[in-house]
């Protein structure tokens, strides 16, 4: 059977495959993820676009030096027209937080799987959150129960953890919100016998 490989780092993508059960590595080969987000912004590609070319181009930096099915994923956030990287600290994550109280922002997740340095399979979603109209008080509980973690997503959130509360409703699947919509990587997985089906 062939090798199934993570092409990243996030301990929550690490979390959705060992908790679907799969047998996998995880090897990661850094890129540059900010120079790729600046180019593609400079030639005004689709929001969406750009998620797909970070997810692909992690997949690809270790496809082409590894044999197997290899899973690079990448997630944007988008409010008001605006993408967003994660914050650089605690403060900006608090910041951040304020700024997206009361309103509306989208997850556009990618995840792209190369064989032999070549994508062979490509997947996108987008997900809709609002975030409630939390009180100061909430938000500075929340960001001494959370601490350093807020600084490891996008949004400053763990959604499948104590972020939850921040939220008065979402469209879209849970996986997608954490970074790897898992049910469709299952699927293919099954079509190329990796899994049973």
């Amino acid at each position: 059977m062939s090798r199934l490989i993570l092409a990243s780092g996030s301990a929550i993508r690490r979390q959705i495959l060992d908790g679907a059960g799969l047998d996998y590595e995880v090897i990661v080969r850094p890129v540059d993820e900010a120079a790729i987000k600046e180019a593609m912004l400079a030639e005004n590609s689709r929001l969406h676009d750009i998620a797909d070319a970070l997810a692909e181009a992690k997949a690809l930096r270790v496809s082409r030096q590894e044999p197997g099915l290899v899973i690079g994923a990448d997630q944007i956030m988008v409010m008001d027209g605006t993408l967003f990287d994660k914050p650089k600290d605690l403060a900006e994550a608090r910041e951040r937080l304020l700024s997206m109280r009361g309103k509306k922002h989208e997850l556009i997740g990618a995840v792209v799987i190369c064989e032999n340095g070549v994508p062979v399979w490509r997947h996108l979603c987008r997900t809709k959150l609002w975030v409630r109209d939390f009180s100061e008080d909430f938000l500075d509980q929340y960001i001494e129960l959370e601490g350093e973690a807020l600084t490891k997503s996008v949004g400053a959130y763990r959604f499948e953890g104590p972020g939850a509360q921040l939220f008065e409703k979402v469209e879209g699947g849970f996986f997608a919100i954490l970074g790897l919509d898992l049910l469709p990587v299952l699927d293919y997985l099954r079509t190329r016998g990796m899994i049973t089906t």
